[in-house]
């Protein structure tokens, strides 16, 4: 019998061990090989547990796991966390954190801490930049270098939760996907990110679904497929304009995904999950700011589904013309959307001065 393939595959098979990363296996998977080696199903638990609950970020932080068994891990697994590269520090608290990946990609996260409300809320990044180029935004200039996968999401809401702590001795009450990148276009690793988030320990964190916001600049495909797929977690879609003649100019998805096929997809979102859906609307000086745009506004309001509305300052990006909305004007566009029974919330930009802002992300 000729052995030459058989030796091959097994080849193979060693080799994609060896670069597989730990935190890609699941636990079942990694009982299975403990029992294989003659280790105790306990311990794949407890490496389970340093991976998912304790944000360990190398082989030695697993100190209650035997020298060599974790010889063992590190020869057949790699083990790739984010570094924490630059934090720098806003005048009203905002933090903005730049971390490496391993493979020497920057991304940023941010801490908006609201101590008075006892809220902390992350902006975690789901992408090494962006594809999607609105016309407004910072991180689009950059173009996208690669998604990133949940464990480095998931090191985002960690290194964060840490910070939170160590700053305002408080953790983390949400998180936001509104970071670098789109999250519907790194669709698994959004979603296996919020399973291990919301999963009890050892496989996560155990925080509320309900306390998670995905972002999206409006895919309506993928918006229906978070519904089929059982998403539990809050929806926001960054609109910044009521019609589609407006919103194609600064935002090219829109040509792809118009108001009306993202409306249809946020109805049946919403009857499918019952899941919070709110409007993000940065105001623009002379653009989506008037009366007449607010009267369009009010009218995707009146689907059926409840939305809440964020109207949201500009933050001024350096090279684009965009200027925020004028403060009358932006005062009576929100009391316009009151007066008609719309949700409406102002919301004041956090951490301008460190460019951490909304749609400034983007390693400056």
């Amino acid at each position: 019998m000729d052995v030459l393939p058989q030796i091959i595959q097994k080849i193979i098979l060693t080799v994609m061990l060896q670069q597989q990363d730990i935190r890609s296996i699941s636990l079942s998977n990694l009982e299975a090989l403990f029992a294989s080696w003659g280790e105790p199903r306990f311990r794949a638990k407890q490496v389970y547990e340093w991976l998912w609950v304790k944000g360990a970020t190398d082989w030695e932080s697993l100190t209650n796991v035997p020298k060599a068994l974790r010889t063992k891990l590190a020869d057949q697994f790699t083990f790739h966390t984010l570094l924490e590269d630059k934090t720098q520090h806003s005048a009203d608290g905002t933090i903005k954190s730049r971390w490496l990946t391993h493979d020497g990609h920057r991304i940023e996260s941010v801490l908006i801490p609201v101590p008075d409300d006892d809220r902390f809320t992350v902006c975690v990044s789901t992408q090494v930049g962006c594809s999607l180029t609105c016309a407004f935004c910072a991180t689009g200039q950059m173009g996208r270098k690669r998604n990133l996968s949940a464990a480095e999401i998931f090191d985002q809401v960690v290194g964060v939760n840490r910070q939170s702590l160590e700053s305002f001795g408080k953790p983390l009450t949400n998180i936001v996907y509104m970071g670098m990148g789109e999250p519907l276009l790194t669709y698994s690793g959004t979603m296996e990110s919020i399973e291990r988030i919301t999963a009890p320990a050892p496989e996560g964190l155990g925080m509320g679904a309900r306390r998670i916001t995905v972002s999206t600049a409006g895919i309506a495909k993928m918006i229906r497929k978070m519904a089929d797929d059982g998403y539990r977690s809050n929806l926001a879609l960054s609109l910044h304009a009521a019609d589609d003649t407006k919103r194609n100019e600064i935002m090219p998805i829109n040509e792809s995904n118009n108001l009306e096929a993202l409306m249809e997809s946020l109805e049946y979102f919403y009857w499918k999950t019952k899941g919070r859906i709110s409007y993000e609307y940065i105001a623009f000086d002379g653009f989506n700011d008037s009366l007449e745009d607010a009267a369009k506004l009010v009218k995707l309001c009146r689907r059926k589904f409840p939305v809440r509305v964020n109207i949201i300052e500009y933050n001024p990006i350096q090279g684009l013309s965009f200027a925020k909305s004028d403060e009358n004007r932006l005062n009576a566009f929100g009391a316009y959307l009151a007066k008609e029974d719309v949700t409406v919330t102002v919301r004041r930009s956090r951490g301008k001065d460190i460019d951490a802002a909304c749609g400034q992300l983007a390693n400056k």
